[in-house]
């Protein structure tokens, strides 16, 4: 059996799954590479409603990159805001307050 210790010294030996839709499983990718966490601490911090801190590193910058060109597609494709998907939506803010909160420091690029 795969034991793993957590930061505080504690054995990680339980295993937790779910199912989700493809459109739940892409967004939730999606907000997993824009966080630059993986997807265990992710998920651990959004459910214990602990705060995702976003850390400005190359990882992040491409996730944004390629969000962005998404966008762009998505954006030229439709011509109404109203025919776009709640979870474009969702990724959209996503992204515009992960680039707000990333510094100045764009020292990765």
């Amino acid at each position: 059996m795969d034991r793993n210790v957590d930061n505080k010294g504690r054995w990680r030996k339980r295993t937790v799954a779910f199912r989700v839709s493809e459109e739940e499983a892409k967004l939730l990718d999606d907000c997993v590479s824009l966080s630059g966490l993986t997807k265990q601490d992710y998920i651990l911090r959004r459910l214990l409603h602990r705060e995702v801190v976003v850390q400005g590193n190359p990882r992040v910058y491409k996730a944004l990159r390629n969000q962005m060109a998404d966008i762009y597609t998505e954006l030229q494709r439709i011509a109404d805001v109203s025919e776009m998907s709640d979870e474009f939506q969702f990724t959209l803010q996503l992204i515009a307050e992960t680039m707000n909160g990333l510094k100045e420091d764009n020292e990765w690029e």
